[in-house]
């Protein structure tokens, strides 16, 4: 209890200095705060990680069933931590922070600044088939808003500071300072100003000398890179097309899987059987264990024997030239379902590594097939990079960040040319079928996305409730002709809701129907409400999106509109001119620099 006092002693009076100070300044000094955070949140994870894989490494010896038992145990212990301390949904954190920046004014809960961190630690350390990437970006998001929220920031200065943390956090687990202001501006923040880059920036560099600091500046993955030959233009036009097929199998098979796998309504059921699926895979299929980062260091060095030969049960087959190429094959296509089966089952890790993962498998099989064929034509380390950058630009579709990611972790700048044909002819093949990217395809069909469309992204920032006018006096649908007559004579508004005996709303009553009888008296009280009554052409639910709500004005041509809830009770009216006047203050607001 005293801390808490000692705190809020502190904190009070620094809060009011920042208050004094331009929120353009603050924002420097804060974004350079979170990205130290961030970067300590990254190492931690990485640490974790690696610590609790060396541990259960040294406990089994590389016993077998271990890959078939321990996964499961991880999911396990994720599944009791959310359930049991967290008690909250923390899974798929890309997308949270995106509904977050949309729907909850960028504000994220104080116990995602660990909660991601600790479980997702657990789910990869004990073998889960996911990546660290999405939670720590939830983390640094988290840390950023949070930072935002008790500094007293505005909606856009929060809304930057999540930017950072999620910025910092990217750049603090793979040392990649630009990936990670570009991942921000492609995939989680739009209409940014140039101003707003520096903070970005400020924040991903700061996240990046932590990390080098502390775990020091090796590559993620390091490779032997063959200086770019025109000749091979035409094999990578071809592995961009290969990611791209393979970006829409990617989405369209996990986001089936977990709608299949969300029908089962016990947690534990789910858990038993997602765990038995995902050990199954890892045992009969090594490289699906964990992050799989490990199993590519031999790909990217011309050793894929080591990654097959010696950790799995088809090393009988290793005198086959196909059998590598094949092996490997399997792994790609099985990556999606051990990914699934481990987020199912209580596991909490995304979809950013088994992205590289899958891509990097892809780049070695097409030119490992390609070598057997016409041996010596493409350099397979190239094609794994490449591939890496071809399936993110794919499945997230953002081709930017892919292509400065892979080159910043792996030292391959002389691929830059490879790695933008790749990804452009990845993200060209899965945008001519699949609008949005893994991260955004729910949220849209809910229409919640913010994009880089201002006026879309305006829209989607306002809530139809918040516009809701409750000025407008209802009258009873059987209520006499004086009674009306009376609630016109308190009102100001020309419209009057009808509502039933139960507030069910019936229908409108405007001025105009009811002027020429409001001066016979003789009709007060034999002429009914219901002989005035007009019906509402259409009907806003409370939470209805409003670019939904925009598409009912212009279809029914009315200025004002009712608002019922799922029992039809009548809550307001929205008029199509207070809807006006917010959006001017919003773009305002929006764009502001």
């Amino acid at each position: 209890m005293a801390n808490r006092r000692g705190i809020k002693l502190i904190w009070g009076p620094l809060r009011a200095l920042l208050h004094n100070i331009p929120e353009n300044r603050v924002l420097l000094g804060l974004s350079v705060v979170t990205g130290v955070l961030c970067g300590l949140a990254a190492v931690l994870l990485k640490v974790s990680i690696h610590g609790i894989q060396d541990f259960l490494a040294n406990l089994h010896q590389d016993s077998r069933w271990a890959y078939l038992l321990l996964p499961g145990v991880g999911m396990l212990l994720s599944l009791l931590i959310v359930k049991y301390v967290v008690k909250d949904n923390i899974g798929h954190g890309v997308t949270k922070v995106l509904q977050a920046v949309s729907k909850n004014e960028s504000r994220i809960k104080s116990h995602n600044c660990w909660s991601s961190l600790v479980t997702s630690a657990l789910t990869i350390g004990f073998g889960g088939s996911v990546g660290a990437e999405a939670p720590i970006v939830y983390t640094g998001a988290a840390i950023g808003s949070n930072l935002g929220r008790y500094c007293g920031m505005s909606y856009r200065g929060m809304t930057l500071l999540l930017g950072c943390g999620a910025a910092g956090a990217l750049a603090g687990i793979f040392n990649a300072p630009l990936a990670g202001v570009l991942f921000t501006l492609e995939i989680l923040l739009f209409n940014l100003s140039m101003s707003s880059m520096l903070p970005l920036l400020l924040s991903s560099i700061s996240a990046t000398l932590v990390s080098y600091l502390i775990l020091g500046r090796g590559t993620q993955f390091a490779a032997t890179v063959t200086p770019f030959s025109m000749g091979n233009i035409p094999f990578y036009v071809l592995l961009g097309i290969f990611c791209g097929l393979m970006a829409l199998y990617f989405i369209y098979t996990t986001l089936h899987l977990e709608d299949r796998l969300g029908r089962l309504k016990n947690p534990y059921l789910k858990w038993a059987i997602s765990a038995f699926c995902l050990g199954v895979l890892i045992y009969l299929f090594p490289p699906l264990h964990g992050e799989g980062y490990n199993f590519l260091s031999p790909l990217l060095n011309d050793h894929p024997d080591i990654s097959f030969g010696g950790a799995t049960p088809f090393n009988f087959l290793t005198g086959w030239r196909w059998a590598i190429p094949l092996f490997f094959l399997l792994v790609l296509f099985l990556k999606v379902f051990s990914m699934t089966f481990t987020n199912a089952g209580g596991g909490v890790g995304g979809t950013f590594g088994p992205t590289l993962f899958m891509g990097a498998i892809a780049g070695f099989v097409l030119a490992y097939s390609l070598n057997l064929i016409w041996p010596g034509k493409v350099p397979t380390s190239n094609f794994v990079l490449v591939g890496m950058a071809g399936l993110m630009a794919g499945v997230m579709q953002a081709p930017l960040t892919a292509i400065f990611l892979i080159a910043e972790i792996s030292g391959g700048y002389e691929l830059l040319v490879p790695l933008i044909l790749t990804s452009a002819v990845s993200y060209g093949v899965t945008r001519i079928f699949e609008k949005y990217s893994i991260y955004t395809k729910r949220i849209a069909a809910s229409g919640e996305l913010l994009t880089h469309d201002s006026d879309q992204a305006v829209l989607t920032l306002m809530h139809a409730r918040d516009l809701l006018e409750k000025d407008f006096l209802p009258v009873r649908i059987d209520a006499p002709l004086r009674e009306l007559v009376e609630v016109v004579s308190k009102s100001e508004r020309n419209i009057f809701p009808v509502i039933d005996s139960k507030g069910r709303f019936q229908g409108y009553v405007t001025l105009a129907r009811i002027r020429r009888d409001m001066f016979r008296p003789q009709l007060y009280d034999t002429r009914k409400v219901y002989n005035y009554m007009e019906s509402s052409p259409e009907y806003i639910r409370p939470d209805e999106p409003m670019d939904s709500v925009m598409r009912k004005f212009e279809k029914t041509g009315a200025w004002n509109l009712p608002m019922v809830d799922e029992n039809r009770q009548y809550l307001g009216f929205l008029s199509k001119s207070k809807i006006f006047n917010e959006y001017r203050e919003e773009l305002k607001t929006f764009s502001q620099d």
